[in-house]
């Protein structure tokens, strides 16, 4: 392309992860954006298996061919007691990265309007009618932007609302001997030692014989590379499992706070994904936030506007104040984590738990579950978050 000549766009996605092909895989299924010039840019080409994602889900989804694995049961555990969670009519969803890539670009490959360029952005500039984007190597222009390239620096410069971080290392480990019931993921296993943290083992067997093993934690600062890896290796002992092979490892660092990123939108770029806060902040879930968010923003979008404005998306619900008063808690006394996630496991409906965790529930049912948890730290947190 002649980086002199300036093309441009109806619509650019700075950044193609999860929410942006999401995005755009449901403009072009919805049919209504066929006469408009899409842009996808992003530095990475996306042809890496770099993570895996998992969501529940009552009903098929547009995503069911790509589905790797589904369970039906679920463990939670602490070092006092264990759980077999019963999901139904829910299932628990695995999708490999590379599978949902390929799946979004075969389609997309198919439509001229859409191109994708492995290109670093280095520059997002809003004039009066349209937006410019400068990459290493071009420049272009829109009429509205999608941005997923996420800042830090924006909610860890501020104090007001608490950033902590979800941060896993995960193994994906094939063993000699038949060690899993391929049919029950462990969600959460607390019976690890906390250390003063949020810590849990998350596993996702695929067969007796082969599993991904995860070492998570929900706590602010990141560990030696060598720490999270002890912790698995420990945990597989405690299970009696000496001998494995390591076939792939992945790892990750979802931002989880309330800082509202939707005030960042403008008339004509919209943030989205971590960077517009479509992370469930209290979970870290991304997937199915995504997905629900995605086709919102399509239906924004089909919508016959003259004066169509970005920061006119964003909705606040009561659930964002409900994540905020956990993080509050968990920024403040990080090692209360297990005590939370189990008096709510403990005791409460699994299927409800994950209705709630989608944001789908009545306002009777939001206290059903709440009330599963230990009234007094919320009831500081409420107090703390009203006096800032």
């Amino acid at each position: 392309m002649n980086s002199s000549k300036i093309q441009h766009f109806n619509y650019i996605f700075t950044g193609t992860g999860l929410s942006a092909l999401m995005t755009v895989y449901k403009m072009v299924l919805s049919g209504n954006f066929t006469d408009k010039a899409i842009l996808l840019l992003d530095q990475d080409s996306k042809k890496a298996n770099d993570r895996t994602w998992c969501f529940w889900a009552k009903e098929e989804t547009i995503w069911n061919s790509i589905i790797s694995k589904k369970w039906d049961s679920a463990l939670f555990a602490d070092e006092k007691f264990k759980r077999d969670l019963a999901l139904k009519p829910y299932q628990y969803n695995q999708i490999r990265g590379l599978d949902f890539y390929n799946f979004v670009f075969e389609e997309i490959s198919k439509h001229s309007n859409i191109t994708f360029l492995n290109e670093k952005v280095t520059n997002i500039n809003e004039l009066e009618t349209h937006v410019f984007v400068g990459t290493e190597e071009n420049r272009y222009t829109c009429d509205y932007l999608f941005n997923s390239i996420y800042t830090k620096a924006f909610p860890l410069s501020q104090t007001k609302y608490p950033v902590l971080q979800q941060h896993f290392v995960g193994w994906f480990v094939k063993f000699e001997s038949e060690v899993f019931n391929p049919e029950e993921a462990t969600f959460m296993d607390f019976s690890v030692e906390q250390k003063g943290n949020t810590r849990f083992m998350y596993v996702l067997p695929t067969s007796t014989t082969e599993a991904l093993v995860e070492y998570t934690l929900f706590s602010e600062n990141l560990l030696p590379k060598e720490e999270y890896e002890n912790e698995i290796q420990l945990y597989l002992q405690k299970l009696g499992i000496q001998k494995f092979e390591i076939q792939e490892k992945e790892q990750g660092n979802i931002p989880m706070t309330s800082y509202p990123f939707w005030k960042k939108n403008t008339k004509r770029v919209l943030n989205i994904g971590t960077a517009g806060g479509w992370t469930k902040a209290s979970t870290g879930f991304t997937f199915r936030n995504s997905d629900k968010k995605s086709s919102d923003l399509v239906e924004f979008l089909c919508v016959p506007s003259t004066s169509l404005r970005m920061t006119s998306f964003h909705k606040k619900s009561r659930f964002w104040v409900y994540d905020l008063l956990l993080l509050d808690i968990l920024h403040r006394h990080n090692e209360l984590g297990s005590t939370i996630f189990s008096s709510l496991f403990r005791k409460g409906d699994p299927v409800l738990i994950f209705k709630f965790l989608d944001e789908e529930t009545t306002l009777i049912e939001d206290f059903q579950v709440i009330l599963k948890c230990p009234k007094l730290p919320f009831i500081k947190a409420l107090f703390q978050v009203i006096f800032k």
